[in-house]
């Protein structure tokens, strides 16, 4: 062992011991400092006694529970969980942000400078390795200094005791009331704690004890353990600090804010300098090495503390926030909510994500340049991979934080409220898809047909419990309208999609039932509305007025692209430790939603809206791959959305104000007027343009496709059978499949030179809004 040092070493300023000048006494001084020092002396033999007879000592002091819980020392306090900071990484391991209770990293001796393991006994217990959990010399040393100067001036705590009192407050938690109980300075605690010393020192190796203690302590600035102080200060591991910047973090321990080298560095210089002379003192450094280490600056590399979601970078802070609901909330992490905080909030886990860099950049960059900040609207847009749900990108226009003077907010508007995000958003013709899903599974042909007037009444509808019925028959409120006075069918399926034709989806409710939809949604991941409402059985929810968010509408059609299988959203990857152990994570869940015919079918059809004669023609990508999907704007142009998919990419983007509803006519976004937002003008560039840019370098994966034939020439007479909306017979004289002219197309951009707008459709009794227009 090293040399015993003349003088131990405290944790106290003022601990190494200096001869001062005897003063003259007068008698009645000399009385007091006999009283002080007899006082001293009894409350040392009475810790004494409770050091060297821990039962014998509890007697007389009511401790009794205390000598009873002497040899029932926790096992976790040996070495207890420590909270250590967390690290979120994307799918290529770039780190999207640190969250912590506690800035620390837990390492190992051998991951620790010799320097800092040496520099830390010097300065706090230079005789560590030659007493046991007590010092009984430092004990009666500090007793008779005190007593001579009539203070506590002087403690005499181990390195060991100082790790049984960190380890209490480290229990404590943020529990400010648990903190202060930790700390009190009782006679009944300071036993505690002596006695937990003790056995300590009997179960732990000096080298594990010491390991623990740098692993535990505080150094300031929110540093919690030497690796996290080391990276504060100094941008290095641990492993890697030289002598003065080792003497420096280990002065700090005493006190961080008196000696912190950001705000008082002659004193932290100072202090660092003391412990260099402490290190030669003891024999450990040479005369030499003191004499370069302290001629030596302090050389701060400092870096702020950066914590939480907020600090993430490329927009990634609403994806960070929603890993964080993950954890919190998936029973794989913890069969109670409190065990998943506790996971959470202690840290310690590296969390490698499926989120892709690149496409995060094309999504952010999008919805970036084409929506302002400043703009009255903003832009969220989600990407999923079809096949196994893995969320690759979530970006929105809105920054992550708190400052709402710089339009910041915490409100992620990609998903559900219980997610992290808010109420959702009304997805208009979006739905309509769902509705062609659940007709298809019904039996219906991929064919089918319906009159489709103009405007029609509500119909009755069978629900999963009943009927739904129109008690406002004959009236305005009790009918609904297409976009257009051309839009008057009869019309095909096919068709009817890409002119998203309002009152063929109605018909196609009518004769599958309410009940058939909504358990369609369901299947395909829009288990209720995103506020948590369970989905209403209205006429209306086959025109999109319940409101979901982006992940859910990119979800579902990543589950068309799939050819019917649907996967639940992923995010996370893989979960180890900070020592590698592995930690389970959520696996896929994939279900078949519906047949492969049915979503080849669906893909057949959606691929039309997006080619000639549909809404989202001119939404075609940069490469000229192929493209599905489905325009979608609601009542009075609050919001509008694009969805739409690529055979390996599906990515779904939303459009409007979150919170004031603002109708977008006559609207500036993104620095360009538009008279009306429609789901192809207004969202439909913003996915445009992502996408290209996310497919970039990706391989092609065509759809699986079904040829479904032409609808007949339009005759001028068409009527339909009485009590069957799906018998359509036409007579009469030839002409064109689709209206050449017309409005906007429930969604799409404005077909030729026909009215732009249109009354907005009537809502059935119970909705909230007419659906797509």
């Amino acid at each position: 062992m090293s040399p015993k040092s003349r003088i131990p070493a405290a944790s106290d300023p003022g601990d190494t011991w200096v001869p001062r000048p005897r003063r003259r006494e007068t008698p009645i001084g000399i009385l007091g400092h006999a009283a002080t020092f007899l006082g001293a002396s009894v409350l040392g033999g009475v810790l004494l006694a409770g050091l060297i007879l821990p039962a014998a000592g509890a007697v007389g002091l009511g401790a009794k529970n205390g000598a009873e819980g002497f040899e029932s020392i926790p096992d976790d306090f040996r070495t207890p969980p420590l909270s250590q900071a967390t690290q979120i990484f994307d799918a290529r391991g770039g780190l999207i942000a640190k969250v912590y209770e506690r800035d620390r990293t837990v390492i190992t001796a051998d991951q620790m400078s010799p320097f800092m393991r040496q520099a830390q006994v010097d300065i706090e217990d230079a005789r560590f390795y030659e007493h046991g959990a007590v010092d009984l010399k430092g004990v009666l040393r500090a007793i008779s200094k005190n007593a001579e100067s009539g203070a506590a001036v002087q403690g005499a705590s181990t390195l060991t005791q100082q790790y049984v009192k960190n380890v209490n407050v480290e229990k404590a938690g943020d529990d400010l009331d648990a903190v202060r109980e930790a700390q009190r300075k009782t006679l009944g605690r300071k036993i505690q704690e002596l006695r937990y010393a003790i056995k300590l020192e009997e179960d732990l190796t000096k080298e594990q004890i010491l390991t623990n203690y740098l692993n535990i302590t505080f150094y300031g600035h929110q540093a919690y353990g030497i690796q996290a102080a080391s990276q504060r200060y100094f941008s290095k591991d641990a492993k890697d600090l030289n002598l003065p910047e080792a003497a420096m973090l280990a002065g700090l321990v005493q006190n961080p804010s008196q000696y912190d080298p950001k705000l008082h560095p002659v004193a932290a210089q100072k202090r660092r300098d003391t412990v260099i002379d402490k290190m030669v003192e003891n024999k450990h450094i040479t005369a030499e090495q003191a004499r370069e280490a302290k001629a030596a600056p302090l050389g701060l590399n400092y870096k702020d503390p950066r914590n939480g979601c907020i600090t993430a970078q490329a927009g990634m802070g609403f994806f960070c926030d929603y890993v964080r609901h993950v954890v919190k909330q998936d029973p794989v992490f913890g069969k109670s909510s409190a065990e998943r905080k506790k996971l959470w909030d202690t840290g310690g886990l590296n969390i490698y994500t499926t989120l892709d860099p690149d496409k995060q950049a094309a999504a952010q960059n999008a919805v970036s340049t084409k929506v302002y900040v400043t703009d009255p609207v903003s832009a969220a847009m989600t990407m999923v991979e079809p096949g196994s749900g893995k969320i690759l990108a979530m970006a929105q226009t809105r920054p992550y934080g708190l400052a709402k003077e710089k339009n910041e907010t915490v409100v992620n508007y990609n998903v559900d409220a219980a997610m992290g995000g808010g109420i959702g958003f009304q997805p208009g013709s979006n739905f309509k898809p769902i509705v062609a899903a659940a007709a298809l599974e019904a039996g219906l042909s991929s064919t089918q047909r319906y009159d489709s007037p103009n405007r029609m009444d509500w119909p009755t509808m069978k629900t999963c419990d009943g009927t739904w019925k129109n008690l406002s028959k004959g009236k305005k409120e009790g009918s609904i309208p297409n976009e257009s006075p051309t839009e008057v069918g009869p019309y095909e399926l096919k068709q009817a999609m890409a002119l998203s034709v309002n009152t063929y989806f109605v018909q196609m409710e009518q004769e599958i039932g309410l009940c058939a939809v909504k358990q369609m949604a369901n299947k395909l991941g829009v288990e209720g509305k995103a506020n948590g409402d369970p989905l209403q059985e209205l006429p209306a929810l086959g025109l999109g007025t319940q409101e979901v968010s982006p992940l859910t509408m990119a979800n579902v059609y990543a589950t068309f692209a799939a050819r019917g299988t649907y996967c639940a959203p992923l995010a996370i990857n893989r979960i180890t430790t900070v020592d590698g152990t592995d930690v389970p994570v959520p696996p896929a869940r994939c279900t078949p939603a519906m047949s492969e015919d049915t979503a080849d079918v669906i893909n057949s059809v959606l691929l039309g809206v997006t080619e000639k004669g549909g809404t989202a023609r001119d939404l075609g990508l940069d490469d000229g791959r192929q493209i599905a999907g489905k325009t979608g704007t609601t009542d009075e142009k609050k919001s509008a959305w694009f969805t739409g998919y690529t055979g390996n990419l599906a990515g779904s983007v939303w459009l409007g104000s979150p919170g004031t509803k603002v109708p977008m006519r006559n609207i500036r976004i993104g620095g360009k007027y538009q008279a009306e937002v429609f789901g192809a003008t207004g969202p439909g560039p913003i996915w445009q343009q992502a996408m290209s840019d996310a497919v970039r370098g990706m391989p092609e994966k065509p759809f699986t496709t079904v040829r479904i034939p032409d609808p007949p020439r339009r005759d001028a007479n068409c009527t339909t059978a009485s009590g069957s909306p799906s018998s359509v017979t036409c007579t009469g004289a030839p002409a064109t499949g689709a209206p050449a002219t017309g409005g906007p197309g429930n969604g799409g951009r404005p077909r030729g030179t026909g009215p732009t707008g249109g009354s907005a459709p009537s809502v059935p009794p119970g909705a909230t809004d007419p659906g797509d227009q």
